[in-house]
């Protein structure tokens, strides 16, 4: 079959669950992954053969596709600020607003290593505390951007840790002297819970913040796939995470420490004003490219 051929069926069989260009992104990104073909591939080798063993997982992974299972499921990894994480449907797939959350929090943590400088060898490493981790991508993404740092995430679900400890960054490990995260199972939910870290000079979080009655609003690709305890919070309590958010921070954040955290857009102020009340300062409620509200930053 000609590669063209199939990205014109791909296209067509995807079109009903996805916008045309979205679809043609997918059917390109899956051959990439499959038979290592470019984006381009088609257009400067309009009579490019698929090879008969590569037409099968082909086929086989369109039709999990034409489902809903969302790509990076299919394939086994999502991008992610420069990066390829391995994902599972134990764990989110990563959203491009996340990467905001991190960059801002890569500056702040560089700020803060730089600082320590003149102390040489006796200088703290930089600690990084990442509640809600799931597959792990903040806390590898704070490791590895920067090195030395001392990174702990934590989570409820063993298999999305199973996910996080199974990154494989071991050559830019070596090459830069990064130090793995750490990864502790516990509930986030449990505020009083023995904690042997810290203190932390940055908390982050991406914890579950979708109210139940905001399903109406999601993809089947997402409701059918993507872990439900990981997306959801109840209508009655939807501030339930971020509570517990305030109370680890106040137990584990060092003085002048900072808080970052990932929130539902419809509750912005909500948020605020719950981190206010808790006797941070300096708590911001920030935007994401959609001009949305998607984070509260804070400090101790």
């Amino acid at each position: 079959m000609l590669l063209a051929d199939f990205l014109k069926k791909g296209i067509a069989a995807l079109e009903p669950l996805y916008p045309t260009a979205e679809a043609r992104s997918i059917v390109l990104m899956l051959c990439e992954e499959v038979i290592g073909t470019k984006s381009y591939t088609h257009i400067v080798e309009p009579k490019y053969e698929i090879d008969k063993k590569g037409e099968k997982p082909l086929a086989e992974a369109l039709v999990r596709l034409q489902a809903g299972e969302p790509i990076q499921y299919v394939i086994g990894r999502a991008e992610f600020c420069g990066r390829s994480f391995h994902v599972t449907p134990d764990v989110l797939i990563p959203r491009p607003e996340t990467e905001l959350l991190v960059r801002e929090a890569i500056k702040i943590a560089s700020q803060i290593q730089r600082m320590r400088i003149p102390y040489g060898k006796s200088a703290e490493p930089v600690r990084i505390l990442d509640l809600c981790t799931g597959s792990g991508i903040i806390a590898w993404s704070l490791a590895l951007s920067v090195p030395g740092s001392r990174v702990v995430g934590v989570d409820i679900s063993e298999a999305a840790l199973a996910v996080a400890r199974g990154q494989n960054f071991s050559s830019e490990l070596k090459s830069t002297g990064a130090l793995a995260p750490t990864f502790v199972a516990a509930d986030v939910l449990d505020t009083e819970q023995e904690f042997n870290y810290g203190p932390f000079d940055l908390i982050l979080s991406n914890p579950p913040y979708i109210m139940e009655k905001e399903k109406v609003l999601l993809r089947r690709n997402v409701l059918d796939y993507e872990p439900y305890g990981a997306l959801f919070v109840s209508d009655d309590d939807p501030l339930l995470f971020y509570r517990a958010i305030a109370s680890w921070s106040h137990r584990f954040m060092a003085d002048k420490g900072k808080g970052l955290t990932e929130i539902n857009e419809v509750l912005g102020k909500q948020t605020e004003t719950l981190f206010r009340d808790s006797g941070f300062s300096e708590v911001e409620l920030v935007k994401d490219f959609y001009d949305k509200n998607r984070f509260v930053f804070y400090k101790k």
